[in-house]
């Protein structure tokens, strides 16, 4: 995914200035694609200069905000982008590296890791939890197709905080087990 067609999406939800878009950017798209406010500002004068935006000032003088909203070519070009197949980042998670050295090497307290990544991943699934029940489950099942395929993306995200919780859990039981006085070497 590339953060100029996160940003599009985001504007054509709602255009904004890039100070609102960054702060909307933190509570929604950014759950899953991580971006500094600086990256923001600097992709979207790239943006403009493209001509997939334009940028309005809203204001007077120096420092006035600008509100940007997407052009036709900014449409075509997500358009496109959203069009084209992509294979899965590949996946990298040192923590597992860390578990295979401990499979080793024993002794390294990964299971303090764990359990530092178990608290984490508990509370981000309580807050799309809180998220849903509040966005998505008071009123019942939206009816409104973009509100059922924003629902899908936090299911998704509560889907993966829950394996990620399962997973710690299990890890650590497994951990606490004895270790075997000698080890045999897997692949």
């Amino acid at each position: 995914m590339s953060l100029p067609h996160a940003l599009l999406t985001a504007l054509l939800e709602h255009p904004c200035s890039g100070l609102e878009l960054a702060a909307r950017f933190e509570r929604s798209i950014g759950y899953f694609w991580h971006a500094t406010h600086q990256q923001i500002y600097r992709e979207l004068a790239r943006m403009e200069g493209e001509g997939w935006i334009s940028g309005e000032a809203a204001g007077e003088g120096r420092g006035g905000k600008k509100r940007y909203q997407v052009l036709a070519a900014g449409r075509r070009e997500l358009k496109a982008w959203a069009s084209r197949e992509q294979d899965p980042a590949p996946h990298r998670e040192a923590l597992m590296v860390r578990l295979r050295a401990e499979a080793v090497l024993g002794g390294t307290r990964v299971a303090d890791e764990l359990l530092r990544r178990l608290a984490l991943h508990q509370g981000q699934l309580a807050h799309y939890q809180a998220l849903e029940a509040r966005d998505f489950l008071a009123d019942g099942s939206p009816d409104d197709r973009a509100a059922r395929i924003q629902h899908l993306i936090l299911k998704a995200g509560i889907q993966v905080e829950q394996l990620w919780v399962d997973w710690c859990a299990e890890a650590l039981d497994l951990l606490a087990e004895p270790a075997p006085a000698a080890t045999k070497r897997r692949r």
